[in-house]
């Protein structure tokens, strides 16, 4: 297999493609899908085997004995980030979404305030106003070309009313890896407020050099207040497998959790357990490491593009497959921007207002795709900005 391929995906229930007319007016035939965080990529050969092998088998029945996907979690997280978890603190839901929602549903109230630094990863403010919940936005500065936390600022907007903290660590959609200093910060700010600290770390794989993604949960102090959520399916393009995991060392924060999960009759599915245990495994981190030096690959490419149109400029990119552009320096606004680039360059991109404040100006672009179709949307977005050039 090779990052290279170029897979035909319309016509597939594929939200990515199959939407992106209808959402963006972007012709299907030769429209750049760039938006839904998937990737254009098939997983390693170890997770399709897994899945040939129960093809082969061809009787779908209930899953038992998840001693061995819990296990390959357990290595997963020690080998790759130097994070020791007990297998039994693993909880699986229907993806981290999904986990979201029971997080809310576990640890607030209706009314509660539910604290967000933004603009962030839009599903959080859905299920968080879906649940009646207030969303307290945070806004964060940009400092240097990037998103920065300013805790005075963050402190004085705080009510009381506020009781969790939903982290995106590394943060969709500015790519920031937050250093350690930074996690000692937030989780000061948690026990400062008394919120609990839900950090969804499903980018944690995806580092470009020159950064390493800190799990959450090896700051110290904060375990008695602290859900951290992650998946396999950012990693290894399998999200329609919706299967995530939400990790609890706290007994009693974990008492609250299951009592919440079985009162839901929530379980897993056996293909998406299935895939996550073929993926973490050393053939799956092989792969990884030739999927990040390829997006690093991608990401460059982009970024030169980018820089190349006045009045564009690319956040630089810790991690994500996700590129944060910022429009405002063109002095267009938003939806003469977005007309050049969907009926122009033929390209759907997110749209930056939906992940909330700060994000007014931006666009998202996923280059989570094969080198050819990045090349194609350099070409495009030259071409549709050329007059600014």
């Amino acid at each position: 297999m090779s990052f290279d391929d170029i897979i035909d995906r319309r016509g597939t229930h594929s939200a990515k493609w199959d939407a992106m007319e209808k959402l963006y007016g972007v012709p299907a035939e030769d429209g750049l899908a760039m938006w839904v965080a998937d990737m254009d990529f098939r997983p390693p050969h170890v997770v399709q085997d897994a899945l040939r092998g129960m093809l082969d088998h061809g009787v779908y029945g209930y899953y038992a004995d998840d001693g061995p996907y819990r296990e390959a979690i357990r290595w997963w997280m020690d080998t790759r980030h130097g994070w020791q978890i007990d297998p039994s603190h693993i909880f699986t839901t229907h993806g981290l979404v999904n986990g979201t929602g029971l997080c809310l549903d576990t640890f607030t109230a209706p009314g509660d305030a539910v604290v967000v630094f933004s603009p962030v990863y839009h599903a959080f403010g859905r299920v968080v106003r879906a649940a009646g919940r207030e969303l307290r936005e945070l806004e964060m500065p940009v400092t240097d070309g990037k998103y920065t936390l300013d805790f005075d600022a963050f402190d004085a907007a705080m009510t009381g009313s506020e009781t969790m903290l939903i982290l995106c660590s590394p943060h969709n959609p500015g790519g920031r890896v937050w250093t350690r200093a930074e996690l000692d910060q937030i989780a000061d700010f948690a026990r400062r407020h008394e919120l609990i600290l839900v950090s969804d770390e499903i980018h944690h794989d995806l580092v470009f050099p020159g950064h390493t993604h800190t799990p959450t949960a090896r700051i110290e102090g904060i375990a008695d207040r602290l859900v951290t959520m992650t998946a396999a399916s950012k990693t290894f393009n399998i999200a329609g497998a919706h299967t995530g995991n939400v990790i609890i060392a706290d007994e009693g924060l974990r008492t609250r959790f299951a009592a919440r999960m079985a009162g839901l009759g929530l379980s897993p599915n056996s293909f998406g357990l299935t895939m996550t245990e073929a993926a973490y495994s050393p053939e799956g981190a092989a792969w990884v490491d030739e999927l990040v030096a390829y997006l690093d690959g991608n990401r460059r490419m982009f970024d030169d593009a980018v820089a190349d149109i006045p009045g564009l400029a690319s956040m630089p990119l810790e991690s994500t497959y996700l590129s944060w552009v910022d429009t405002s320096g063109t002095g267009m606004p938003l939806a003469e921007v977005r007309a050049r680039v969907e009926d122009q360059a033929r390209i759907a991109a997110n749209l930056g207002p939906t992940f909330g404040k700060g994000g007014e100006s931006f666009l998202r672009f996923n280059i989570g795709t094969p080198r050819a179709r990045i090349e194609e949307a350099c070409t495009r977005l030259r071409d549709a900005f050329a007059d600014l050039q």
